[in-house]
């Protein structure tokens, strides 16, 4: 049946993935990925008639696992290097303020915040991990970040876009440089 879909499909969903994903070795990347899922989760299509919708929702979520895990690597790699001279944009700026107030965070809430906003980890999985619930895993997430919000908007005022991307920053009272 995966051949018979390959044939069908993979021309298809290239160029699908092509407009959505501005790399041509990563689009094939992700194509090969989709075709793996489709053919591991074959017998989950309980409804034949439907095979092209229940292929593009896996090439949809591919897609989007690829833009979710790229960016937390951005992110991570740009918090790490902690350089807002190579940054393009006040978000990209601010995360070098970011970390002494991650440093002050409560250690269950940093170590929480560092594995899943910031880290590769689903909170589900960081819960299975360290053994609590997975309510207490979100909360523990859900606290850190209330406790950075604060701790930023003390320190430093910022103005942001209807998508929550800082487009003015008054550092007056901040002392993050």
């Amino acid at each position: 049946m995966t051949e018979k879909i390959w044939n069908q499909f993979k021309d298809e969903l290239l160029a699908f993935i092509k407009s959505r994903v501005n790399d041509k070795d990563m689009s094939e990347d992700i194509l090969q990925d989709i075709f793996i899922k489709i053919h591991t989760k074959s017998d989950s299509l309980s409804n034949k008639e439907k095979l092209s919708s229940w292929i593009y929702q896996i090439t949809r979520n591919s897609i989007i696992d690829y833009y979710r895990t790229k960016n937390r690597h951005d992110l991570i790699n740009q918090f790490e290097d902690n350089s807002p001279e190579d940054a393009d944009t006040f978000n990209s700026e601010l995360l070098c303020c970011l970390k002494p107030f991650i440093d002050d965070l409560p250690a269950n809430y940093k170590h929480a915040l560092l594995k899943t906003s910031y880290g590769t980890m689903s909170q589900k999985d960081y819960a299975k991990e360290f053994n609590i619930t997975y309510s207490a895993a979100k909360s523990r997430v859900q606290r850190a970040r209330k406790q950075l919000k604060n701790s930023f908007i003390q320190c430093c005022s910022t103005k942001s876009d209807k998508y929550g991307n800082v487009i003015e920053i008054d550092q007056s009272k901040c002392d993050c440089d």
